[in-house]
């Protein structure tokens, strides 16, 4: 049942067709998707083995190694081989989005500033075929150990974890690019299993959390760079509201992201952003590219 607070924000930001399109999202269950891993094997090798376990897939045109598991649970494909290997990544087809409108240029260096689990930093890492330089950030202990652990295990090089909160980095450390996948209230990844837990509370707490990074995050960003503000929020009181509150206060412009056929689109109120509203495939996602000027 959607709280009555969420489907107002909803309606304030969209309308009646938009909110049924949400709230039918919020109760569909989405298949397995999974990021076959380049560092460490083949795409062939990881077909060859569902197909000798009797696994049907799908593939993803706008990402060749994105894959749509069809007949089978999460249960099932964590006890494979290649999974326990690091072979693939367990990863929502919206969480990929971001690494994929990133420059990633050779020896740059980056700041991943909300990492763990990270999906997106070792998605970074196989985009570029471990040659950049990656800055982990997560402040929760327990989520960087977890951080740590799927790095190693998808066999990412070159990347440092920082176990701090990425608001409090020394004023020195400055990069070529920059992901903020930002922290969130995640009302586009509701189901029926935790949207009990969704409050008011959260979204406003979660807003000011945003600002606050994403104001440190330009910061660090060398001028004339580009960074990527993400969310799993479908609210514009996390997506274009922060991002107007940053533009008003830095010298920072958005650049446009182009749209990918195919998928769920929410109208935006910037320009060149792309937000997600969830459906049988994608959860609700909010991504913008932004340049310091």
């Amino acid at each position: 049942m959607v709280p009555e607070f969420l489907k107002e924000k909803i309606l304030k930001s969209y309308n009646e067709e938009y909110l049924e399109l949400i709230t039918k999202g919020y109760n569909i269950d989405r298949p397995v998707t999974l990021r076959i891993n380049n560092l460490k094997t083949t795409k062939e090798e990881v077909l060859n083995t569902f197909k000798d376990n009797n696994i049907e897939y799908e593939e993803v045109e706008w990402y060749e190694n994105a894959l749509i598991i069809k007949n089978v649970k999460e249960d099932i494909i964590t006890k494979l081989d290649i999974y326990e290997k690091g072979y693939i990544y367990l990863q929502s087809l919206s969480s990929m989005l971001p690494p994929l409108f990133m420059n990633l240029k050779e020896n740059s260096q980056i700041l991943d500033m909300a990492a763990a689990p990270g999906g997106k930093t070792t998605e970074m890492a196989a985009i570029s075929n471990n040659t950049i330089m990656i800055t982990a950030t997560e402040k929760n202990k327990i989520r960087s150990d977890r951080l740590k652990y799927n790095i190693e295990k998808q066999g990412a090089k070159k990347v440092q974890i920082l176990n701090e909160d990425a608001r409090n980095l020394n004023e020195y450390f400055i990069f070529d690019e920059i992901l903020l996948d930002a922290p969130c209230s995640g009302s586009g990844t509701l189901t029926n299993n935790n949207i009990e837990n969704f409050n008011e509370d959260l979204v406003n707490r979660s807003i000011n959390f945003q600002k606050s990074l994403l104001t440190n995050a330009i910061k660090h960003l060398k001028t004339g760079c580009e960074m990527i503000y993400s969310t799993c929020s479908i609210l514009k009181e996390e997506n274009e509201e922060v991002l107007n509150y940053v533009l008003q206060n830095n010298d920072i412009e958005i650049i446009p992201i182009e749209q990918i056929e195919g998928l769920p689109y929410l109208p935006v109120t910037i320009p060149g952003t792309i937000c997600l509203y969830p459906n049988e495939l994608y959860e609700g996602f909010f991504v913008s590219k932004i340049r310091k000027k």
